[in-house]
């Protein structure tokens, strides 16, 4: 499974849409999306300022990843960024992968 942090900004017409349903249903509807998809969603949130919705979900793979974005922003009433999340212990074993790399200039 992959973590996932999806940052969701509604247009004006999304908006509308919301006044009309209400965030509980939004939260339903993305919920059992990620759970029909063989997800998992952690948490869900609204916000103020730039970013209108967060939601952190387990999601089988990065495909599955990529299709919530694609069917999500192809609405054209809500925009979306997601980021894979990594946990601690995924960075430590990147840590001790021998990487051969030389900066630019050297």
């Amino acid at each position: 499974m992959k973590k996932i942090l999806i940052k969701a900004s509604y247009t004006s017409a999304g908006v509308k849409g919301l006044l009309k349903v209400g965030g509980t249903n939004r939260k339903q509807v993305i919920e059992k999306m990620i759970t029909d998809l063989g997800g998992k969603m952690e948490a869900f949130y609204f916000a103020f300022g730039d970013t209108d919705v967060y939601v952190i979900a387990d999601v089988p793979d990065t495909t599955v990843a990529t299709a919530v974005s694609l069917n999500i922003n192809s609405s054209g009433l809500v925009s979306t960024s997601t980021t894979i999340l990594i946990t601690p212990e995924e960075v430590d074993k990147a840590t001790k992968i021998s990487v051969s790399y030389i900066s630019p200039g050297s």
